[in-house]
């Protein structure tokens, strides 16, 4: 992950991140962030993490070989280290509290602030937060130049590679925040400085770590810490106007922090909303978007899914605050394929549809991932392979069991579900609920799949692959599509 060219001077950076430092060179730093010492090039700055498994400090003097400016250490360096930085004059630092990730955060931040001009867009939630994005990237891209996260890399690390790879010429950032924990997205937010932010959802993800979904609804809320004004554009936070938490973060975060909330889904009252929504061949929405103002607009999404059409509702009103054509916005948006591993249509070898939505996992997109299978019109089988859903806690169990009983309530002929125990309760609420036996199949890994599915689909067979990342079923995809 790389970018535009840093250029602060060394001492800059030192008083931006608290950094020690122990070597003060004269090469000048004008190269781009690295946190891979292979894509280091002359005047970069390398942040030398220290990853589970491969440690950044190992690679120190690789760096400065390569032409590195700056190097941020996690540790100590060998004294070798030292003189080797001071022989091909590069500044070498060590992170305050030998923490890469604050270094990088506070680096950002202060790259951010030296940026004004940029109008800055935040999108969270727990569930469709990546599609927003990649939807506002699209909208905004038609009229402005546009900079937005990459891939999924959203989280402490991500969010500053995002801003210190900004280009120069870039006017607007969407930057996506994730997190696990309490306290990560008030960090992220008051590193990108957010005009406009987007809360998707409060959903189920991470409760094994957060406990409650008010409390995850909390952490979520944390994205208004960091907001400001942006010319005339207030500090405005777009919220689904059905959502259970919608006035919650509303009243007790938002508003009393003078942040304007506005609202968006199917109500009379939103300031944007969808009507007669429809799906259609191969799953996809259609949907009238009307305003208060009297703007409306039919569009068909290349994206499959009821969900797009509430991912597409909070990207456009962003766009809107933004001052943007909605007609140019839309028709981008509507047209935009879908992400990789995220409902996307691909065929099998044998001509089967496989809808890979492998990437991640919660309860509710299960559930909306298995809408897509059911109303999918097909020839042959519905089949769904559904792995296990991570970082749900005590919540597990119980969860797990939702997901087994809304299958048996959907018309598949099909089902697999992968993985130990919390497979296993799937699979039994899913029997206790009505499905047949003759339905389930309970497989410990991608690779009994392999050897129970590819042998048996037909060219007329509709399969689901769903899990968290860590089930690996994207391994299942690519054995079987062509």
């Amino acid at each position: 992950m790389g970018g535009c060219m840093i250029c602060m001077s060394a001492r800059d950076v030192v008083e931006s991140t608290g950094a020690m430092l122990l070597v003060e060179g004269k090469r000048p730093l004008a190269g781009e962030v690295e946190i891979d010492s292979r894509r280091v090039g002359e005047g970069s700055l390398f942040v030398a993490f220290a990853g589970e498994k491969v440690d950044g400090n190992s690679y120190i003097d690789a760096a400065l070989d390569a032409g590195a400016a700056v190097v941020c250490a996690s540790v100590e360096p060998a004294q070798a280290t030292l003189e080797h930085a001071r022989r091909v004059d590069a500044t070498l630092l060590r992170a305050e509290g030998d923490d890469c990730e604050e270094f990088l955060l506070r680096l950002a931040g202060a790259w951010r602030a030296l940026h004004q001009d940029w109008t800055v867009v935040a999108v969270t939630g727990s569930v469709g937060k990546t599609t927003t994005k990649d939807m506002l990237r699209a909208g905004i891209a038609t009229q402005r130049r546009v900079h937005a996260t990459a891939g999924n890399h959203n989280n402490l690390i991500g969010l500053p590679m995002t801003i210190l790879s900004a280009p120069k010429d870039a006017e607007v950032l969407v930057c996506e925040c994730g997190m696990n924990h309490k306290g990560e997205i008030l960090r992220l937010t008051r590193c990108c400085r957010p005009t406009i932010a987007v809360i998707t959802n409060v959903g189920t993800s991470h409760i094994g770590l957060l406990g409650s979904r008010e409390n995850i609804a909390c952490a979520k809320a944390e994205i208004v810490e960091g907001m400001e004004a942006h010319g005339d554009i207030r500090p405005t936070l777009i919220l689904e106007s059905g959502g259970d938490f919608t006035s919650f973060v509303s009243e007790k975060f938002a508003r009393p922090k003078g942040i304007d909330v506005v609202c968006v889904g199917s109500h009379a009252g939103d300031i944007l909303r969808a009507q007669d929504v429809t799906v259609g061949e191969e799953s996809l929405p259609t949907a009238t978007f009307v305003t208060q103002d009297g703007w409306k607009k039919t569009v068909t999404f290349s994206v499959p899914g009821r969900v797009a059409v509430s991912d597409a509702l909070m990207a456009l009103e962003a766009i809107t605050l933004l001052g943007l054509d909605r007609d140019m916005a839309l028709d981008a948006i509507a047209t935009m394929p879908p992400t990789r591993m995220r409902l996307s249509v691909l065929h099998a070898v044998c001509g089967a549809r496989i809808i890979d939505d492998s990437y991640n996992a919660s309860p509710s997109s299960m559930a909306a991932a298995l809408d897509v299978l059911s109303r999918m019109p097909t020839r042959g089988r519905r089949i769904a392979i559904l792995g296990e859903i991570g970082e749900l806690g005590q919540e597990e169990k119980r969860l797990h069991g939702y997901v087994g009983a809304y299958v048996a309530a959907k018309p598949i002929d099909l089902v697999v579900f992968v993985g130990k125990d919390a497979a296993r309760e799937m699979a039994e609420a899913a029997k206790t609920m009505g499905l047949s036996e003759d339905a389930i199949e309970l497989v410990e890994s991608v690779e009994d799949v392999m050897k129970i599915i590819p042998p048996i689909l037909k060219d007329t067979d509709t399969v689901l692959v769903k899990a968290s990342r860590a089930a690996g079923l994207d391994a299942f995809v690519r054995g079987v599509v062509a």
